[in-house]
């Protein structure tokens, strides 16, 4: 039952109480006698207050402009110790102005709700879900009420300064996103994204052995997985790179069956080829071959080149031909590159530059 009134069904008490039921179970308490505020009746304390919160917001500048200056002017690899323990000192000076920003604005929202805002209580009463054109118009009465409220009509610094400590603090994240890599200048492009370590002279080696790779000894139709032989004495990150970068298949092929297009006459030795092993789709490592059509199968996404035809897309999502390493033999009879890839080889993002890869029909 849902009554909250006892009303007896007689007066002996002989029956059991019956529940009466009513809308309102709970006495209405109303709204508590209004206390005023120190703040209020203390116009001196008020200012005090006000100006407390001028002053926080005041600092958030501050604390921007020495973030970005501790970012450009600490070194990195500066530190602090404080006895057994130490800290790298940019990520202090970082971490402490950082939260300092975000506290100062923080405890002067604070400050300014508790002490400064209008402190008179309203009621809200419980409607059904549905929003009646009278709720919507009290719901805009009560928003105008709260801007009144906010007394930012008369303590118009106070808005100010907000403006300004919540635009600010967008600077130091803006500094941050230098973290994120070094800028993609031309310059930098074509020092990193498209360079790899193959050079004019560079043997072309076994992927697992380093041995270099004979032009006698590779026979038709076969497929080596190979690299540049300065990768055997590189290391780390460095050597990791390299790979990513300038891993390639080698081929051999029938030259009566293949397509060499004129301006790749001298980039192959009497139809060995050499191309970059890196999909130009997302970049994933290709040597499913074909040895009778010859296609070269990305496992990924389907991706289908034929390097019969200068590594040209025949089907998948692939936008860009595989880019081919110009190769020939040295006085020993070794596999050596021409020089560098004439292409970027990877993925084909925005900042690849394509307008040189071969496209069938080229000459």
């Amino acid at each position: 039952m849902n009554g909250t009134d006892l009303e007896p069904a007689d007066d002996h008490g002989s029956a059991p109480a019956v529940y009466v039921h009513h809308q309102h179970p709970v006495p209405d308490p109303g709204i508590e006698e209004h206390i005023e505020r120190y703040t209020d009746a203390n116009p001196a304390a008020g200012r005090r207050v006000y100006a407390q919160v001028v002053g926080m917001l005041a600092l958030v500048p501050v604390m921007a402009i020495a973030f970005i200056v501790i970012y450009f002017a600490v070194p990195r690899q500066a530190s602090i110790r404080l006895g057994p323990l130490y800290a790298n000192a940019m990520n202090v000076g970082l971490g402490v102005t950082g939260g300092l920003m975000v506290a100062l604005i923080g405890f002067a929202a604070i400050q300014w709700a508790k002490q400064i805002m209008g402190d008179e209580e309203s009621i809200d009463y419980r409607h059904p879900i549905l929003s009646s054109r009278e709720d919507r118009e009290e719901f805009l009465s009560m928003v105008d009420d709260g801007v009144r409220q906010s007394n930012l009509g008369r303590r118009r610094l106070i808005g100010a300064a907000l403006m300004g400590a919540l635009g600010v603090v967008a600077a130091p994240a803006v500094v941050l996103l230098s973290d994120m890599g070094p800028y993609a200048t031309p310059s930098r492009i074509r020092a990193t994204l498209e360079k790899t370590v193959w050079a004019e002279g560079v043997r072309l080696v076994n992927d697992v052995t380093y041995t270099p790779i004979k032009a006698s000894e590779i026979e038709i139709g076969q497929l080596v997985n190979g690299e540049p032989e300065v990768i055997a004495h590189m290391e780390g990150a460095a050597k990791l790179e390299a790979i990513a970068k300038a891993a390639i298949i080698v081929v051999r092929m029938d030259p009566k069956s293949i397509r060499i297009p004129a301006s790749r006459k001298n980039w192959q030795v009497g139809g060995i080829l050499a191309y970059s092993k890196i999909c130009t789709h997302v970049g994933c490592p290709i040597s499913l071959w074909e040895r009778t059509t010859h296609h070269l199968l990305c496992p990924c996404h389907q991706s289908t080149f034929d390097l019969g035809d200068s590594g040209v897309v025949i089907f998948g999502p692939a936008a860009r031909s595989l880019p081919q390493l110009p190769i020939t033999i040295d006085s020993e009879g070794y596999l050596v590159a021409r020089s560098d890839f004439t292409v970027p080889v990877g993925p084909s993002f925005f900042e690849r530059d394509s307008r040189h890869d071969f496209k069938k029909g080229d000459n």
